[in-house]
C-alpha cells in the first residue's frame, strides 16, 4: 500500500465514510490538533524512564487515535468506529487523583518547565487545550460525541498533573510564577 494517494492534492481530504471536506475544515483542524498532541506525547516518551508513566502515556496515545477516529467519523455514520466512552474519561480522573496524592498541593501558579519530560508534557497539555478550543467551536456547528469534549478537558488536566509528577519523581523543582517587577 502506497502512503500517497494524490487525492488530497487539490486541498481536500476524506472523512471516514467517504465524505470529502477541505483540509482546513474545522473538523479536520480539530482531529489534526489531537494528532499534534499525540505526536508531542511521542516526544515525551523518548525521555521517560518511569515505567508507570510510560505505560500511561502509551495507553493515552492509543486513546487519542480513538479520539481522532471519532472526530473523523460523523455521528450520522453510527458506531462504525470505536467512540470515546465515559469509562476512558473516568480512568483519567482516577489517575489524576492518584498522582496528585503524591504531589505537594498546588498553592501558586507554576511556569511550564521542570524536567525535560515535564516541559514536554506541558507542551502536550497546551496542544490538548488548543484541540479542546477547536472542538468547542466544532460542536457549535456540528453534532459531535459529547464524551470527546469531556475526555480532552480531563486529558489536559491529566497532562498537567503528569508534568508535575515526572518533575517531582526526578527531583526537579517547579518554577513558581511571580509577578514581574515593573519599574
Amino acid at each position: 500500500m502506497k502512503i500517497y494517494t494524490k487525492e488530497g492534492d487539490a486541498g481536500e481530504t476524506g472523512l471516514y465514510g467517504g465524505q470529502r471536506v477541505w483540509k482546513n475544515a474545522l473538523r479536520v483542524e480539530t482531529y489534526g490538533t489531537v494528532d499534534e498532541c499525540n505526536a508531542a506525547l511521542g516526544l515525551v516518551l523518548t525521555g521517560i524512564t518511569d515505567a508507570e508513566v510510560k505505560d500511561v502515556l502509551v495507553r493515552i496515545q492509543g486513546e487519542l487515535f480513538e479520539v481522532g477516529a471519532d472526530l473523523a467519523t460523523p455521528l450520522a455514520r453510527g458506531e462504525t468506529v470505536p467512540r470515546v466512552q465515559a469509562s476512558e474519561t473516568e480512568r483519567l480522573e482516577a489517575e489524576i487523583d492518584r498522582f496528585e496524592a503524591e504531589l505537594e498541593p498546588l498553592r501558586h501558579f507554576i511556569l511550564p518547565g521542570g524536567s525535560v519530560a515535564g516541559a514536554h508534557l506541558h507542551l502536550a497539555r497546551a496542544i490538548c487545550r488548543r484541540a479542546e478550543r477547536h472542538l468547542v467551536t466544532l460542536t457549535q456547528a456540528e453534532e459531535i460525541n459529547p464524551e470527546v469534549g469531556r475526555y480532552l478537558n480531563r486529558l489536559s488536566d491529566h497532562l498537567f498533573v503528569l508534568a508535575r509528577l515526572v518533575s517531582h519523581r526526578t527531583g526537579v523543582p517547579e518554577t513558581k510564577w511571580e509577578r514581574p517587577v515593573r519599574g
